[in-house]
């Protein structure tokens, strides 16, 4: 079986990359549509999985997430971390 990672954009979709079934929450397959799946220069396969849940095409991104301004949680994270505490 081909190996299959997931990278978490900054602030951005988890990228899937190889050779993936998606399946909902009964266990019925997910069709990829064909436009959601895209090919890397080495020729390996991704779809983009939605992060900020703007989404209208979920569960594929669509880039909402740049229109709203969507902070992954790990930023998020360390900006409220860097913010002092109210007096």
């Amino acid at each position: 079986m081909a190996e299959v990672r997931i990278e978490i954009r900054k602030n951005g979709p988890y990228r899937v990359y190889g050779d993936v079934s998606l399946v909902d929450h009964e266990g019925q397959s997910v069709a990829v549509p064909e436009n959601r799946r895209k090919v890397a220069p080495d020729g390996q396969t991704w779809i983009s999985l939605c992060r900020c849940g703007g989404s209208v095409v979920k569960p594929f991104c669509d880039g909402t997430h740049s229109r709203i301004g969507f902070i992954g949680a790990e930023e998020a994270v360390q900006k409220t971390e860097s913010i002092p505490p109210s007096p």
